[in-house]
């Protein structure tokens, strides 16, 4: 057995495709790496194994989730272990390059790394002089890099340049020495995703792609290309990180509203989210509500698609899971929870109220109407329905006038499509039918072969 295998606990987020870690001291203390504001697994894993989480580092002020060092350092006592060139606003052991902190038998050593942001540290941990693996955060990640644009598209091309220069000094490691990135499949801080979580230094040199650029500025060429769009929160939570998110004392929870509350709020400016599968809003929804499934990225698509300043109103299923929306949206900042519609829509039928529904139709029925693909770019790219319109669902707000009329929206399953289609309705569309499937399901359907490239297919 490994040293990771009996120490290291990988804790997943498959929503927004990072990984925090545990680390086992070996003696009841732990180290927390990344850690989200959400730590309930976190809080798990350590009850489980018997472990008080002594220190809690971070690599990098994250733009994707609200860090969960200063919740876990009130909680525990835990030192927070961070960049000093970060310029946190909150108690933390400020750390600069080469630095060692003893963890008791083991020595975690910060190596500044910058690119994915200025600030960025890898963590090498060492047993005496053997590197048992470096914690590389938003640096080194499986067969990429993580993205350089977050600070401004002015910055990007610098950036890249000095992650080339980060990674170069990564790969000085050993080669048996273990990578155990944050970002990873799923996460719009890859560049590309990936599938696999951890890696080796030496894996990473026979398959990174940005490895085998012969040089840097074919490095630089290379990962700028693959940058896709990313979510619109991303510009705010770095300096939240910055400042420190705010302690919570008690679980947050969704309280209950009646109909006429609801009524009330969205009167003044709030936002009614649907979180029921896409088939139960298709069936019936209260008009200009915003279906967004309860699901493992339900965080990604609030945080890209409404602002965090407006309160937050929700209607979910008899059967879903409360905690998981108030988790979700309070790890991406999102506080404002106003409640949930006590009775769900048929509280909101029974009132006299008038819902609207949605066409959601299978691919053989998805006849005569303009094909419209809200698919990421890199997924259109790869495999997309001949003539297809494709406008990214994160554009969607600002692009719904450019959508042609009468359209049948289409993603990879039908729940991103559901949440174009509420969009779209919200900008005055009518008569819109969402597709139960994918590109693949149509074409088959149709007589069609899947078109593949970068054809102009924008409105």
């Amino acid at each position: 057995m490994g040293f990771a295998d009996d120490h290291l606990i990988p804790l997943i987020d498959e929503g927004l495709g990072n990984s925090a870690y545990l680390l086992d001291l070996g003696d009841g203390r732990a180290l927390a790496m990344d850690a989200s504001r959400d730590l309930r697994s976190l809080r798990a894993a350590a009850e489980r194994r018997g472990l008080a989480v002594a220190f809690a580092a971070d690599t990098h002020l994250h733009a994707d989730f609200l860090s969960g060092a200063v919740q876990i350092g009130h909680d525990t006592g835990a030192t927070i272990l961070a960049s000093a060139a970060g310029r946190r606003a909150f108690a933390h052991q400020a750390l600069a390059d080469g630095a060692e902190v003893d963890l008791g038998g083991l020595t975690l050593r910060a190596l500044a790394t910058p690119g994915h942001t200025d600030e960025h540290l890898s963590f090498l941990l060492l047993d005496g002089s053997r590197e048992l693996g470096v914690f590389t955060g938003g640096s080194l990640i499986v067969n990429s890099a993580a993205r350089t644009d977050l600070l401004g598209t002015d910055r990007t091309e610098e950036l890249a340049r000095a992650q080339y220069r980060s990674l170069q000094r990564l790969t000085a490691l050993p080669d048996g020495t273990a990578v155990w990135p944050t970002h990873g499949a799923g996460s719009f801080c890859s560049a590309p995703p990936g599938t696999e979580r951890t890696t080796t230094i030496g894996a990473q040199k026979q398959a990174n792609p940005l490895l085998a650029a012969p040089d840097e500025n074919a490095f630089v060429a290379q990962l700028i290309a693959s940058l896709g769009t990313y979510p619109a929160y991303f510009d705010r939570l770095g300096e939240i990180n910055r400042r420190g998110p705010s302690v919570l004392n008690a679980q947050p929870a969704l309280p209950e509203l009646s109909v006429q509350q609801i009524r009330t709020l969205m009167a003044d400016g709030g936002h009614v989210v649907d979180v029921r599968p896409a088939a139960d809003y298709a069936a019936g929804h209260i008009p200009g509500s915003l279906s967004i499934p309860l699901r493992d990225q339900f965080a990604t698509w609030l945080g890209w698609l409404l602002p965090d300043t407006a309160p937050l109103v929700f209607v979910a299923g008899e059967d879903q899971d409360l905690s998981e929306i108030v988790w979700q949206a309070y790890k991406i900042g999102y506080e404002r929870l106003a409640g949930r519609l006590t009775g769900g829509m048929d509280a909101w039928l029974a009132d006299g109220n008038a819902q609207a529904t949605t066409a959601f139709l299978t691919a053989d029925r998805a006849t005569g109407r303009p094909y419209v693909d809200v698919r990421q770019e890199a997924e259109f790219t790869a495999g997309h329905v001949p003539g297809a319109v494709h406008i990214e669902l994160g554009a969607l707000n600002a692009s719904a006038a450019d959508a042609p009329a009468c359209p049948v929206v289409a993603c990879g399953h039908g729940e991103r499509a559901m949440t174009a289609a509420s969009l779209l309705e919200r900008a005055g569309h009518t008569d819109i039918a969402v597709l139960d499937g994918g590109p693949a399901d149509y074409t088959a359907a149709h007589g069609q072969k899947l078109a593949q490239g970068t054809e102009d297919t924008r409105p």
